[in-house]
């Protein structure tokens, strides 16, 4: 059951359902299907965020995560990621529940809690991100996409259309310079969603971005493509052919979000569509390459670890 401090803390850290509907946010809505399937995802993460900030234990947490619908019960798992981070930033001085979570029936949907303390570091004060867990040296970086959706997400008009990369320091990310990089991948992810899933208009909305960024951002609009759809295989292959010779950046993003919804058992139709298309492969095959590309990973150098591994999966969806 909630307790009186998780009740205090959803009330001040959670939006209310109508801060995630495309009226509010001023989101492209072109087709009412996709815009009601988009919506319904926010929905869920912000029902495990609920969750992630109220809920006395993570097997209570786990109990009520389990009843969301399977397509969409791994956005309520970023959620819980967000709402547990955010509660031990404000509480450090009691275990941590982040990784309870992780070590817990977390673990099956360890890259989307990961995703979801990058939502709570775009709500945390940035003396509070020390305390953050992100035990993973290859997995934090998945954080930074976090990051990145909240910004591009909230903040879409600073973010998108001016073009304003949003500012984040952390001492793991700092020497390397990668870290714009990361926060990319995650405004791509989110663009799927400005653009209300609307391939056309997102490619125009990338184009306008600054040509470095491009391939990250590519890169986020596959994984949400793949794991978020609302699209179906014409669309899809238009992606591609818009994509042009950013291609392997929007596979390696698919594989991505093929990974995270194997890894959870649950992979819905949508994803085996996208990843047939975006990689030329089922779920799985594409799943397979990303831990192939695992494999002898060097550690991190002049880049990190996370970006070799990204670039092995490109050559590999490359040579489909």
């Amino acid at each position: 059951m909630p307790t009186v401090t998780g009740k205090l803390r959803r009330r001040l850290l959670v939006p209310d359902d109508s801060e995630v509907t495309f009226d509010r946010r001023g989101f492209h809505s072109g087709d009412p299907m996709r815009q009601k399937h988009l919506e319904k995802t926010a929905r869920q993460f912000l029902t495990g965020l609920r969750h992630g900030v109220e809920n006395r234990s993570i097997q209570e947490m786990r109990s009520r995560l389990e009843e969301v619908e399977r397509p969409y019960r791994g956005f309520a798992y970023e959620g819980a990621g967000m709402g547990v981070a955010v509660s031990d930033a404000l509480a450090p001085w009691r275990r941590s529940r982040t990784r309870e979570l992780l070590d817990g029936p977390g673990a099956p949907h360890v890259y989307m809690v990961y995703v979801g303390v990058g939502w709570a570091m775009a709500r945390l004060p940035r003396p509070l991100w020390r305390g953050l867990a992100l035990p993973d040296p290859l997995l934090r970086w998945l954080a930074l996409d976090g990051y990145g959706f909240h910004e591009a997400y909230f903040a879409t008009t600073r973010h998108v259309a001016r073009h304003t990369p949003p500012r984040v320091r952390v001492p793991w990310a700092d020497s390397s310079g990668y870290a714009s990089r990361g926060v990319d991948q995650g405004i791509g992810r989110a663009l799927w969603f400005v653009c209300g899933a609307d391939v056309r208009r997102l490619a125009d909305v990338v184009g306008d971005f600054p040509p470095a960024r491009h391939a990250d951002l590519w890169s986020g609009a596959g994984l949400a493509a793949t794991y978020a759809g609302g699209v179906g295989d014409e669309d899809l292959a238009l992606l591609v052919k818009l994509a042009d010779r950013h291609g392997p950046s929007l596979a390696q993003g698919a594989a991505f979000a093929a990974k995270a919804r194997v890894r959870a058992d649950l992979v819905a139709p949508h994803t085996e569509a996208a990843t047939r298309v975006l990689c030329g492969r089922t779920a799985a095959e594409a799943a397979a390459v990303t831990d192939e590309a695992l494999e002898g990973l060097p550690p991190d150098g002049a880049l990190p670890a996370f970006e070799t591994w990204r670039e092995r999966i490109r050559k590999a969806l490359e040579r489909t």
